[in-house]
């Protein structure tokens, strides 16, 4: 078993425009199920692009203590998204300044992200 308890931030499929949601919600689930196979305590902070991220992303970041923060490629890898990316990245190292910060480049390779830091 995994030590600490991980956070998954990532873009909420549901609330993007111009994106089907369904294979991104079934790479969510795959992942989210390869979490628990590597008995991965983790939570997932799913956000839109809107006023609303950064308070959604600090609610989550302080609700629990995070051993590690796995910030997902839909944010990373977007030029659109590089202020979201930064901003992210500030407030984990605010909020949760002892989480390892960890990417993964598909939502199923969520654990493997977390994994290089956990052990």
């Amino acid at each position: 078993m995994a030590q600490g308890r991980v956070l998954v931030v990532g873009l909420d499929p549901d609330r993007l425009e111009g994106w089907d949601p369904e294979p991104v919600r079934e790479a969510i689930a795959r992942g989210r199920a390869r979490l628990d196979e590597h008995g991965i305590d983790a939570d997932l902070c799913l956000v839109p692009v809107d006023d609303t991220t950064e308070g959604l992303v600090v609610e989550a970041l302080t609700r629990k203590e995070y051993a590690c923060v796995v910030v997902g490629g839909g944010i990373r890898k977007h030029d659109p998204y590089l202020e979201l990316f930064e901003t992210i990245l500030n407030l984990v190292r605010r909020h949760a300044p002892d989480a390892a910060i960890a990417f993964n480049r598909t939502p199923e390779e969520m654990a493997e992200a977390a994994l290089r830091w956990l052990r």
